[in-house]
């Protein structure tokens, strides 16, 4: 397990929106680099950078044309060298997006792959033997495009063909196990992508480590336990571990259970329908592509949401108990495929949610423009971003011209700003000691001073009551209370401390917790 983690605060930084140095419009490695003492001094000492490798865009650089090149508009390959090199002299790390299950359409793979002749690169995709194929049991395939005699399977869009790591149980002849030889051969591939960026242009020059896309995506036909992929990448990590034990992977599986007994350092807790996290941030309803539904809200960190923090716990207990001898789970604020947390929760509603998100057990993410409660603008459709386009507007630095963003054209700009009133920026917030950006600076710094509110699995859960406030917990030496609420509530426990960190007003004494609205705690055990 790569020492480093155990402080590890992440920065997700989406490059085409974050800061535009060179004025084109679009943002690239060089503004991530003149941003950095940004995030250090924000208190995140880590980064996911998204895709940024050479690429059609047709799904926003995660139909990949060249994993080892990074797309010209971002910059160069030794841009990318350069940010590494600048990031770890100020204690930052920094991982790639490794796209693993597939690539575009364009890889040069994929037009080998794609001719009758067979050659060294036939079978690294999936391929049946006829041009009609019918009843791919959850698999979805594109015929027509190709002049081999078959079809060829997707992992997501039609751009986007899926690599082939094999399945579990063939039930086809053109089925190839994991252990063929052309299956072998993509894994192996895979290791020699991951090699060569974290081997950099030299000493200090390579990455950190990987954010996995779609993890669970690579043997077809698996089994429920998702068995034969998570022997793939338990490969991979013998690999990291010997060669690479400071590299870390961090999965988007969201079954840590499962993911980090695979080989990953961390897996992230994400919103799907029905899950725990949503609850806690993105409990509502909406119509008409991306609209709330009034009243539909019940996120537990909504004022008037009456959420309940049972929902969140009966699902995120069980899987931290499960895997906290083997990783760490990852809490988000949000990421390019939610819609921001600012969509629907108020500034002083924000401060609250990262307030607990920041301190509890696992490498928690902040998705850039979080930190200033950007806001989800709805949009047309950009590089395959559909609803998502809107989680994915440029970075609002200052008030000037464009927001800071960018000096080119409004009309250049990769994205359109929020144009509303309010819009919040950096600029603005940084002086005032109450905003949220302040807010935020001072938890992480909190979290980064004591051992026990990072990463450890130190956890306890001391009142959590079902459709009742407040929330209160221990991590080691610490008792931390939350009431998103509007009403002044109390809880009686058996333990007290000292107050070292408070949002709003609260209190404790003699075992007795009280918490006004919307107040958050953090007390030293005596």
């Amino acid at each position: 397990m790569p020492k480093w983690l155990e402080k590890a605060i992440f920065y997700e930084i989406y490059p085409q929106s974050f800061y535009d140095a060179n004025n084109d419009g679009i943002g690239d490695i060089e503004g991530i680099i003149q941003k950095l003492d940004y995030i250090a001094d924000l208190g995140c000492n880590a980064l996911w950078i998204n895709p940024c490798f050479d690429s059609p865009f047709k799904d926003a650089g995660y139909d990949v044309r060249d994993y080892k090149k990074v797309a010209s508009r971002y910059g160069t390959n030794d841009d990318l060298f350069r940010l590494f090199k600048e990031a770890h002299k100020k204690n930052i790390r920094v991982l790639l997006d490794l796209v693993p299950g597939h690539t575009s359409e364009e890889h040069r793979w994929f037009t080998e792959s794609k001719k009758a002749l067979p050659n060294e690169y036939s079978g690294r995709y999936i391929w049946s033997d006829s041009w009609i194929t019918w009843g791919l049991r959850d698999l979805h395939f594109i015929a027509g495009e190709a002049e081999r005699n078959g079809v060829y399977i997707i992992n997501f869009f039609k751009c986007q063909p899926a690599l082939n790591y094999g399945f579990l149980n063939p039930t086809e002849p053109w089925q190839m196990t994991p252990d063929k030889p052309d299956c072998v051969a993509t894994r192996e591939a895979l290791k020699d992508i991951m090699r060569f960026w974290l081997e950099g242009g030299g000493p200090g020059l390579g990455c950190d480590g990987f954010r996995v896309d779609m993890a669970d995506s690579l043997v077809k036909l698996d089994d429920e336990n998702k068995s034969a992929t998570a022997a793939v990448w338990r490969n991979i990590r013998s690999m990291l571990d010997a060669e690479y034990p400071e590299a870390a992977i961090v999965s988007e599986w969201s079954s840590p259970c499962r993911s980090l007994k695979a080989g990953f350092h961390a897996d992230f807790l994400l919103d799907h329908e029905g899950s725990g996290y949503k609850s806690l941030v993105r409990d509502y309803k909406i119509e008409g592509g991306y609209s709330i539904i009034p009243g539909s809200d019940h996120s537990f960190f909504k004022k008037d949401g009456n959420g309940d923090i049972t929902r969140f716990l009966d699902q995120y207990l069980p899987w931290y108990e499960g895997s906290k001898n083997d990783g760490y789970i990852s809490l988000i604020t949000g990421n390019h495929d939610t819609a921001r947390i600012g969509a629907n929760l108020t500034p002083a509603e924000l401060a609250l949610a990262y307030a607990v998100l920041f301190t509890l057990p696992g490498v928690p993410f902040l998705y850039y423009g979080d930190e200033i409660g950007m806001r989800y603008i709805p949009l047309p459709t950009k590089e395959g971003g559909y609803t998502r386009t809107g989680s994915r507007t440029p970075m609002q630095w200052t008030e000037g011209q464009n927001k800071g963003f960018s000096k080119a054209p409004p009309d250049k700009l990769y994205l359109p700003l929020d144009s509303g009133g309010g819009a919040p920026s950096v600029q603005a917030q940084a002086g005032d000691p109450a905003s949220l950006l302040n807010t935020l600076k001072a938890v992480l710094a909190l979290r980064n001073a004591e051992p026990d509110l990072q990463a450890k699995a130190n956890l306890t859960i001391l009142y959590a009551q079902k459709n009742a406030m407040p929330f209160i917990y221990r991590r080691g030496a610490f008792i931390l209370a939350v009431n998103p609420g509007g009403n002044t509530v109390t809880a009686r426990i058996d333990a007290a401390g000292r107050p070292v960190y408070a949002i709003g007003r609260c209190g404790m004494e003699n075992g007795l917790c009280t918490m006004e609205a919307q107040s958050f705690g953090v007390w030293r055990m005596e």
